[in-house]
């Protein structure tokens, strides 16, 4: 193949763009993980995520997937037959239901538009209906990476504090942690998902639980069968920084430089970051004609935008033509969403001229395709970056 001169965008929700600091960690000679060195390493990462999460509670790690992470939730605190109270925001909260079925859990799933966030007052109302307290846990995602929709968390504990119903809050941060501000201790959280490969700016492959002194008292009862995703075994291991079986070395290496980049930056300079570099995208789709997923403007998420094309043309066209001329990765549409939208992530190592490189991309895309639009989203994106007074923060490297 030709050599590409420059360089590729990787503008999906993820995974991001590593920093080279991180990368450069990562790539460190492996080292003996019953040694000290890595004893040091592992209480090191293990006291630091803790400040990510926003907790002072065990955060668990394990070497896989978010997807991992979530069944860890499901088989520490549950028991067959239990039931659980997921809300349908998207595709990933689907995919999370069809998990806990096939662990003979009981699902009750609140239908959603995929535009929107969990409806808080239905999750009172199922709670307060539910008087012999057969639903053990509510089980939400906090940010719908298929549709870049937003749900408050906070909103949701107290809905479940109004019916008085002792079920665990098991939350889903996969493509929100390190991106939008979340509070695991603050929003009364028992159980928190989370993934490596987006706000935290690594590459995929390390899971994460941040469990509540009341979700480690559910696990000692639930008798849904665990043995690598049992807590008990990692956090006695974790006392001393070590795990039961093989960790991640390199990645757990890569984690340390993370933790102290989102740190180094502040972490509310990072969502704010964020949050200003998603009404950019947001000024230029509109500037385009074009809708966006999200229906509620305070459910609009700060790592990534869903654009709905007009109806007769391909979302998956459109993203050919701009990753073939333009070097430019974009997210598909999953599901029901497949064809009909492009999802621009806004997420991790970035910078502003990042996001308008990426917008001026889509905009010649979209006059190469074909598709109607109005020209000059790119230059409202500029406007505003130029205008609303925040100062340009030091992107990782």
């Amino acid at each position: 193949m030709p050599h590409e001169t420059g360089r590729h965008f990787l503008q999906i929700p993820g995974p991001t763009n590593t920093p080279l600091a991180v990368l450069a960690a990562i790539a460190k000679p492996t080292i003996d993980h019953r040694g000290p060195e890595f004893g040091r390493l592992g209480r090191e990462v293990l006291s630091g995520i803790r400040t990510i999460f926003k907790t002072t509670q065990p955060v668990v790690i394990y070497p896989s997937s978010g997807t991992g992470a979530w069944e860890a939730a499901l088989v520490n605190t549950l028991s067959p037959g239990d039931r659980v109270l997921m809300a349908e925001t998207g595709w990933f909260a689907t995919l999370w239901r069809k998990i806990a079925a096939r662990f003979q859990l009981e699902v009750d799933f609140i239908p959603g538009d995929w535009r929107s966030g969990v409806d808080a007052a239905a999750i009172e109302a199922q709670l307060a209906d539910d008087k012999a307290h057969r639903i053990k846990a509510v089980a939400v995602v906090h940010n719908e990476t298929s549709t870049g929709v937003t749900s408050d968390i906070a909103a949701i504990r107290c809905a479940i504090d109004h019916a008085g119903h002792p079920a665990l809050l098991l939350v889903d941060t996969i493509s929100s942690l390190g991106s939008i501000d979340y509070r695991h201790d603050e929003w009364g959280v028992d159980v928190t998902v989370g993934g490596s490969q987006k706000g935290l700016m690594l590459p995929p492959g390390l899971g994460f639980n941040a469990i509540s002194a009341k979700a480690r008292e559910a696990a000692a009862g639930a008798r849904l069968p665990r043995s690598f995703w049992d807590w008990e075994n990692m956090l006695v291991a974790n006392e001393t920084g070590y795990f039961p079986y093989t960790p991640a070395t390199n990645l757990l290496q890569g984690l340390r430089v993370a933790i102290e980049l989102l740190h180094a930056e502040g972490l509310d300079n990072v969502f704010a970051r964020h949050k200003r570099a998603a009404e950019a995208t947001r000024r230029a789709v509109r500037h385009w004609g074009f809708d966006i997923q999200c229906r509620n403007m305070a459910e609009y998420s700060s790592s990534l935008t869903a654009v709905v094309l007009p109806a007769g043309h391909s979302a998956d066209r459109l993203r050919a033509e701009i990753l073939e001329r333009c070097n430019v990765s974009l997210g598909n549409g999953l599901g029901p969403l497949a064809d009909k939208v492009f999802r621009i992530g806004h997420l991790g190592d970035f910078n502003d001229p990042m996001i308008t490189g990426t917008l001026s991309s889509i905009e010649t895309g979209l006059a190469i395709v074909g598709i109607p639009y109005r020209p000059g989203g790119v230059e409202t994106a500029i406007a505003y970056f130029a205008g609303n007074g925040a100062p340009v923060t030091k992107a990782a490297e």
